[in-house]
Protein backbone atom coordinates (compact mmCIF):
# COMPACT_ATOMS: atom_id res chain seq x y z
CA UNK A 1 0.00 0.00 0.00
CA UNK A 2 1.95 3.28 -0.85
CA UNK A 3 2.11 5.41 1.98
CA UNK A 4 0.76 9.06 0.64
CA UNK A 5 2.57 11.94 2.97
CA UNK A 6 -0.23 14.96 3.56
CA UNK A 7 1.01 18.30 4.53
CA UNK A 8 -0.95 19.31 7.64
CA UNK A 9 -3.72 20.84 6.81
CA UNK A 10 -7.04 21.79 8.95
CA UNK A 11 -9.16 19.88 8.53
CA UNK A 12 -7.66 16.43 7.06
CA UNK A 13 -10.45 13.70 7.28
CA UNK A 14 -11.66 14.34 3.60
CA UNK A 15 -8.04 14.16 2.22
CA UNK A 16 -7.09 11.24 4.69
CA UNK A 17 -9.93 9.27 3.81
CA UNK A 18 -9.93 10.25 0.00
CA UNK A 19 -6.52 8.54 0.05
CA UNK A 20 -7.42 5.04 2.06
CA UNK A 21 -10.51 4.92 -0.63
CA UNK A 22 -8.16 5.57 -3.40
CA UNK A 23 -6.05 2.25 -2.05
CA UNK A 24 -3.37 4.43 -0.12
CA UNK A 25 -1.99 5.03 3.15
CA UNK A 26 -2.06 8.87 4.43
CA UNK A 27 1.12 9.83 6.43
CA UNK A 28 0.28 13.38 7.75
CA UNK A 29 3.44 15.76 8.06
CA UNK A 30 4.70 17.15 11.14
CA UNK A 31 6.73 19.64 10.22
CA UNK A 32 8.55 19.51 13.48
CA UNK A 33 9.86 16.61 12.94
CA UNK A 34 9.68 15.42 9.41
CA UNK A 35 12.24 16.98 7.52
CA UNK A 36 11.37 17.97 3.98
CA UNK A 37 14.55 15.70 2.26
CA UNK A 38 12.98 12.65 4.37
CA UNK A 39 9.66 13.19 4.04
CA UNK A 40 11.31 12.74 -0.21
CA UNK A 41 13.02 9.37 0.52
CA UNK A 42 10.28 7.77 2.71
CA UNK A 43 6.82 8.54 0.77
CA UNK A 44 5.59 7.46 -2.16
CA UNK A 45 3.80 10.29 -3.06
CA UNK A 46 3.23 13.55 -1.74
CA UNK A 47 -0.41 15.76 -1.17
CA UNK A 48 -0.52 19.23 -0.59
CA UNK A 49 -3.51 20.79 0.86
CA UNK A 50 -6.41 23.65 1.36
CA UNK A 51 -5.36 26.74 3.98
CA UNK A 52 -4.39 30.40 4.05
CA UNK A 53 -2.72 31.83 1.08
CA UNK A 54 1.32 31.89 0.37
CA UNK A 55 3.23 35.15 1.42
CA UNK A 56 3.12 36.89 -1.87
CA UNK A 57 7.06 38.11 -0.95
CA UNK A 58 7.98 34.89 -2.05
CA UNK A 59 6.68 35.36 -5.22
CA UNK A 60 7.66 39.60 -5.46
CA UNK A 61 4.81 41.31 -4.94
CA UNK A 62 3.03 42.98 -1.82
CA UNK A 63 0.26 41.85 -0.08
CA UNK A 64 -3.22 42.88 -1.19
CA UNK A 65 -5.16 43.95 1.48
CA UNK A 66 -7.49 40.60 2.04
CA UNK A 67 -4.04 38.84 2.29
CA UNK A 68 -5.00 36.10 5.31
CA UNK A 69 -1.26 34.29 5.87
CA UNK A 70 -1.31 30.34 6.26
CA UNK A 71 0.05 28.78 9.31
CA UNK A 72 3.64 30.17 10.41
CA UNK A 73 6.17 28.36 8.35
CA UNK A 74 4.17 26.52 5.94
CA UNK A 75 5.00 28.04 2.87
CA UNK A 76 8.33 27.44 3.24
CA UNK A 77 8.15 23.89 4.61
CA UNK A 78 5.36 22.73 1.66
CA UNK A 79 7.84 24.88 -1.33
CA UNK A 80 10.34 22.86 -0.15
CA UNK A 81 8.54 19.59 -0.64
CA UNK A 82 7.45 20.55 -3.64
CA UNK A 83 10.15 21.38 -5.13
CA UNK A 84 11.70 17.88 -3.55
CA UNK A 85 8.71 16.00 -5.00
CA UNK A 86 9.02 17.39 -8.84
CA UNK A 87 13.07 17.04 -8.79
CA UNK A 88 13.18 13.58 -7.86
CA UNK A 89 9.41 12.77 -9.62
CA UNK A 90 7.70 11.48 -6.77
CA UNK A 91 3.81 11.59 -7.48
CA UNK A 92 2.84 14.88 -6.51
CA UNK A 93 -1.24 15.98 -5.86
CA UNK A 94 -1.94 20.17 -4.98
CA UNK A 95 -5.30 21.20 -4.21
CA UNK A 96 -6.68 24.27 -4.07
CA UNK A 97 -4.11 26.51 -1.78
CA UNK A 98 -1.45 23.10 -2.98
CA UNK A 99 -1.65 24.45 -6.76
CA UNK A 100 -0.93 28.15 -5.42
CA UNK A 101 1.96 26.40 -3.83
CA UNK A 102 3.07 24.11 -6.47
CA UNK A 103 2.92 27.50 -9.14
CA UNK A 104 4.67 29.50 -7.05
CA UNK A 105 7.53 26.37 -6.33
CA UNK A 106 8.10 26.76 -10.09
CA UNK A 107 8.70 30.16 -10.22
CA UNK A 108 5.07 31.45 -11.31
CA UNK A 109 3.03 34.23 -9.61
CA UNK A 110 -0.57 34.22 -7.75
CA UNK A 111 -3.89 36.49 -8.49
CA UNK A 112 -4.25 37.84 -4.90
CA UNK A 113 -7.79 38.25 -4.93
CA UNK A 114 -10.24 37.40 -7.91
CA UNK A 115 -13.23 39.85 -7.48
CA UNK A 116 -10.74 42.45 -6.93
CA UNK A 117 -8.31 41.43 -10.20
CA UNK A 118 -10.41 39.63 -12.67
CA UNK A 119 -13.41 41.81 -14.31
CA UNK A 120 -16.41 39.69 -14.64
CA UNK A 121 -15.06 37.06 -12.18
CA UNK A 122 -17.31 34.30 -10.97
CA UNK A 123 -18.12 33.25 -7.54
CA UNK A 124 -15.39 31.09 -6.07
CA UNK A 125 -16.00 30.84 -2.93
CA UNK A 126 -18.99 28.76 -1.63
CA UNK A 127 -18.18 27.69 1.66
CA UNK A 128 -21.30 25.09 3.18
CA UNK A 129 -21.89 22.99 2.19
CA UNK A 130 -18.28 21.36 1.16
CA UNK A 131 -19.51 19.72 -1.85
CA UNK A 132 -22.11 22.48 -3.09
CA UNK A 133 -21.10 23.08 -6.66
CA UNK A 134 -19.94 26.46 -7.53
CA UNK A 135 -19.21 26.68 -11.34
CA UNK A 136 -17.67 24.46 -14.63
CA UNK A 137 -14.72 24.19 -15.29
CA UNK A 138 -13.11 23.19 -19.03
CA UNK A 139 -10.87 20.59 -19.05
CA UNK A 140 -7.78 20.01 -21.50
CA UNK A 141 -8.30 17.41 -23.95
CA UNK A 142 -5.57 14.87 -23.51
CA UNK A 143 -4.98 16.16 -20.08
CA UNK A 144 -3.72 14.07 -17.57
CA UNK A 145 -6.91 16.02 -15.70
CA UNK A 146 -8.99 14.95 -18.43
CA UNK A 147 -8.07 11.55 -19.21
CA UNK A 148 -8.64 10.10 -15.20
CA UNK A 149 -12.20 12.25 -15.46
CA UNK A 150 -13.21 10.75 -18.85
CA UNK A 151 -15.34 8.13 -17.03
CA UNK A 152 -17.24 10.36 -14.81
CA UNK A 153 -17.65 12.99 -17.63
CA UNK A 154 -21.29 13.21 -19.33
CA UNK A 155 -20.97 16.36 -21.16
CA UNK A 156 -17.04 16.53 -22.99
CA UNK A 157 -14.20 18.23 -21.37
CA UNK A 158 -16.75 20.17 -19.10
CA UNK A 159 -16.87 19.13 -15.10
CA UNK A 160 -19.27 21.08 -12.05
CA UNK A 161 -16.70 21.71 -9.16
CA UNK A 162 -16.72 23.01 -5.94
CA UNK A 163 -14.85 26.04 -5.17
CA UNK A 164 -13.80 27.84 -1.65
CA UNK A 165 -10.90 30.04 -3.20
CA UNK A 166 -10.03 33.83 -3.78
CA UNK A 167 -6.49 33.85 -5.16
CA UNK A 168 -5.25 31.49 -7.97
CA UNK A 169 -2.56 30.64 -10.55
CA UNK A 170 -1.75 33.41 -12.39
CA UNK A 171 1.78 33.51 -14.55
CA UNK A 172 2.57 29.77 -15.04
CA UNK A 173 5.48 27.97 -13.48
CA UNK A 174 8.40 26.51 -14.59
CA UNK A 175 6.96 23.64 -16.79
CA UNK A 176 3.88 23.77 -15.87
CA UNK A 177 0.90 23.79 -18.27
CA UNK A 178 -3.18 25.11 -17.85
CA UNK A 179 -5.64 22.21 -18.13
CA UNK A 180 -8.75 23.19 -16.84
CA UNK A 181 -9.83 26.98 -16.87
CA UNK A 182 -13.16 28.53 -15.28
CA UNK A 183 -15.76 30.32 -17.56
CA UNK A 184 -14.05 33.60 -16.18
CA UNK A 185 -10.54 32.57 -17.22
CA UNK A 186 -9.16 31.20 -13.82
CA UNK A 187 -6.54 28.65 -14.26
CA UNK A 188 -8.35 25.87 -12.39
CA UNK A 189 -5.48 22.65 -12.72
CA UNK A 190 -2.48 22.60 -13.93
CA UNK A 191 0.06 19.64 -14.32
CA UNK A 192 3.90 18.78 -15.54
CA UNK A 193 3.89 16.48 -17.98
CA UNK A 194 7.30 15.39 -17.70
CA UNK A 195 6.77 14.19 -14.62
CA UNK A 196 5.26 10.86 -13.30
CA UNK A 197 2.26 12.45 -11.82
CA UNK A 198 2.19 16.08 -11.37
CA UNK A 199 -1.11 17.63 -10.92
CA UNK A 200 -2.98 20.40 -8.86
CA UNK A 201 -6.55 21.44 -8.72
CA UNK A 202 -7.94 24.43 -7.81
CA UNK A 203 -11.53 22.99 -6.28
CA UNK A 204 -11.63 20.48 -3.47
CA UNK A 205 -11.61 16.80 -5.14
CA UNK A 206 -11.54 15.52 -1.55
CA UNK A 207 -15.44 16.61 -0.19
CA UNK A 208 -16.76 14.18 -2.75
CA UNK A 209 -15.21 11.11 -1.10
CA UNK A 210 -17.96 9.60 0.34
CA UNK A 211 -19.94 9.73 -3.21
CA UNK A 212 -16.69 9.58 -5.68
CA UNK A 213 -17.25 11.75 -8.39
CA UNK A 214 -13.29 12.65 -8.05
CA UNK A 215 -12.30 9.70 -6.68
CA UNK A 216 -10.26 8.91 -10.59
CA UNK A 217 -8.30 11.56 -9.70
CA UNK A 218 -7.05 10.18 -5.98
CA UNK A 219 -7.25 6.30 -7.51
CA UNK A 220 -4.80 7.91 -9.69
CA UNK A 221 -2.56 9.17 -7.97
CA UNK A 222 -2.40 6.87 -5.78
CA UNK A 223 -1.41 4.07 -8.88
CA UNK A 224 1.22 6.17 -9.82
CA UNK A 225 2.39 6.15 -6.24
CA UNK A 226 2.48 2.42 -6.20
CA UNK A 227 6.39 1.06 -6.39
Amino acid sequence: MPRIAIAPSSPLHDYEESVRRAGGEPWVLDPATDRPEDVIRSADGVLLAGGGDVQPGIYGAAAHPTFSAAEQGRDEYEIEIARRAIDADVPLFAICRGIQVLNVARGGTLVQDIPDEVGGSITHTIKEPRFAIAHDVWMAPGSLLERLMRARIETGEECPVNSRHHQAVKQLGEGLVATATAPDGIIEAVEDPSRRFCLGVQWHPENFYRTGEFRPLFEGFVAASTR
